[in-house]
């Protein structure tokens, strides 16, 4: 009845003309000049109030009556509509397939949006790149590989998990939302290491292939939870760990705050994956296997990642302060592998992944250069 209709075609040259009919409801609107207001009367629960608190409206403000509850099973017209709404008849599908709570859900995906949207930051303006001062050539080399490294990998993180977001139900919103900020995160990212690559003097070095084939796994994986295994669990929280050590990394105060702000950005990105696993191992505990048999892989390949010279030397150079004290470096490293490792651990652990008696990855970085790469090392 509210339609405007296709009437026929007129030929104006070698053009052909929509000629359009005026709805039943214009027509009598024009004429009348009275609305229709019928849809005044369909709310879907009128007279509910949300209150902002300290902080402003936050999502948890909104999550009042009928609006705060969030469905097990996402709404079966898979349509656009917003939780909650009233929905007509023929809205289209858009064909979402993850349509389980379960499949994407985290207690604290709303939490992280709001932290996410409050701190976002600018690589132009928030670094203080004025302060760049020139380093010694070993040192910037190895800093403008290490970022050549971080810029590879924090590409795939805003390509992968985001990829999914078009198969979700709507009524899973908040982590939908969440997806769209650390796609931003990781924009920034990719756009801060390689600034500070070009930034100095330097450039940058040389990719990896097994870095490169680690990246394709991730976005290969068969489900969101698998892929949110290698990514999260692993890929994103050895990052993290790095960036925590920022300190010990960084050969200037630039590189200090790109580390910081970075480390702020990543550890919502791996709060997020945790949760999200803790969720769908407890509605799904056959689910554990598949993210083990993609952890037995990713950890493969990470340990033959470091076993390349531009993935192990640089981080030693930095550490230790130049090549001259590269034995230094290394011993640093060593202990930072191990606290990767252990937080690592954590990380699986925390979201109900026993991954102790599969893990391949040494906590002890001297048994890297011992043992093969196919035999479990503790």
């Amino acid at each position: 009845m509210g339609t405007v209709h296709i009437k026929d075609e007129e030929r104006i040259g070698s053009e052909a003309r929509v000629k359009l009919e005026p709805s039943v409801y214009l027509q009598k609107l024009y004429q009348t000049g009275t609305p229709d207001l019928g849809w005044m009367n369909n709310m879907a629960e009128w007279g509910i109030r949300a209150k902002p608190g300290n902080l402003g409206l936050r999502l948890k403000d909104i999550e009042i009556g009928s609006y705060g509850i969030v469905p097990d099973h996402g709404s079966d017209h898979r349509s656009m509509a917003p939780r909650g709404s009233v929905i007509p008849e023929g809205v289209p599908s858009l064909g979402f397939t993850l349509n389980e709570k379960a499949e994407v859900w985290a207690e604290n995906a709303a939490e992280l949006y709001e932290e996410a949207v409050a701190r976002q930051w600018s690589s132009a303006r928030d670094i203080p790149w004025s302060e760049l001062k020139p380093l010694p050539d070993d040192l910037e080399r190895a800093m403008c590989q290490l970022c050549t490294f971080l810029t590879e990998v924090e590409f795939i993180a805003a390509d992968a998990p985001t990829r999914w977001m078009s198969h979700m139900n709507q009524d899973f919103f908040e982590v939908k939302m969440f997806l769209a900020t650390q796609a931003m995160d990781e924009a920034r990212h990719t756009d801060v290491f390689r600034k500070r690559a070009l930034a100095n003097g330097g450039g940058l070095g040389v990719a990896s292939a097994l870095s490169e084939l680690s990246l394709k796994r991730i976005f290969d994986a068969p489900s969101f939870s698998a892929q949110t295994g290698r990514l999260h669990l692993l890929g994103e929280g050895f990052v993290l760990t790095l960036f925590r050590q920022g300190e010990f990394i960084a050969p200037s105060r630039v590189d200090q705050e790109i580390f910081r702000r970075c480390m702020q950005d990543e550890s919502r990105h791996v709060g997020y994956g945790t949760m999200h696993l803790r969720a769908q191992l407890k509605a799904n505990p056959a689910v554990a296997e598949e993210i083990h048999e993609q952890l037995d892989d990713a950890e493969r390949i990470l340990l033959e990642t470091f076993s390349v010279p531009e993935q192990v030397e640089p981080m030693a150079i930095l550490m230790g302060g130049g090549i001259k004290h590269f034995d230094k470096g290394m011993e640093m490293q060593g202990q930072l592998w191990r606290r990767i490792v252990h937080e690592y651990l954590q990380r699986c652990d925390s979201a109900g992944l026993d991954r102790r008696p599969r893990c391949i990855l040494p906590t002890d970085f001297s048994k890297l250069f011992e043992a093969p790469q196919n035999a479990v090392v503790s």
